[in-house]
């Protein structure tokens, strides 16, 4: 009996626990290949575009999920026409690769679905959804029922208070969200680094380092506890 071939597949991966969420089921369900990562950095300060994230924590991340990334390094600012043109890049290596599907975390904002569609188009690979569209107030309570640990990097300062910024994503958490405020925050009310969960192989032991505001924006800088 020959064995059956899975589709290739790459997460598009921010550090955050959406997208490890995605991973996760996407693993459960055994029915995609996943070959690596894609994720973008600043290349500036050489952090994680948005949630700011140092990337000696995303190559830990890579360690315990055991997979590689395709890492598109940015300017910042980032123009929408080279950021296009680096992930065209990258999309292309990606499909040379065999990759067939990007998985991606997002929950229910159609416009940027409808983004991520638009930049697979006529790539020959195909964008995943697995979140889509379910009710996040429980998707929040599944991703901690499952053993998923997070730490709040990034807030919005407009729609939280900065000392939401360094917290973990957990019950306490959630019920001090103010109303209006989506528990996996997908309206950009917050970002987190995932630090453990059914994804990881092993836990990322980090600590808080120092807090900056920029803009609208609170972030964190979280750090690997040494070894």
């Amino acid at each position: 009996m020959s064995k059956v071939t899975l589709p290739k597949a790459v997460i598009s991966w921010s550090s955050g626990k959406d997208c490890a969420f995605a991973l996760h089921q996407v693993l459960s369900q055994g029915r995609l290949e996943v070959v690596g990562l894609l994720t973008t950095l600043n290349q500036e300060n050489d952090r994680i575009a948005m949630h700011g994230v140092r990337k000696e924590l995303l190559l830990m991340q890579m360690a315990a999920l055991g997979l590689s990334a395709e890492m598109v390094m940015l300017p910042s600012p980032c123009d929408n026409q080279t950021y296009l043109e680096r992930m065209g890049c990258c999309i292309e290596r990606l499909r040379e690769r065999g990759v067939q599907q990007v998985v991606f975390g997002d929950l229910f904002l159609e416009d940027i679905r409808q983004y991520r569609e638009g930049q697979m188009q006529g790539s020959g690979i195909d964008a995943v959804f697995p979140l889509w569209q379910r009710e996040t107030g429980q998707l929040a309570r599944d991703m901690l029922a499952s053993g998923l640990r997070a730490v709040v990097t990034c807030i919005d300062r407009r729609v939280l208070s900065a000392g939401f910024a360094g917290r973990w994503y957990d019950e306490a958490f959630l019920a001090d969200l103010p109303p209006g405020v989506d528990p996996c925050g997908e309206n950009g009310e917050f970002h987190t680094l995932v630090t453990a969960g059914p994804m990881f192989s092993r836990p990322i032991a980090v600590q808080l380092g120092e807090t900056v505001t920029r803009g609208d924006f609170v972030y964190v800088d979280v750090l690997p506890v040494p070894a």
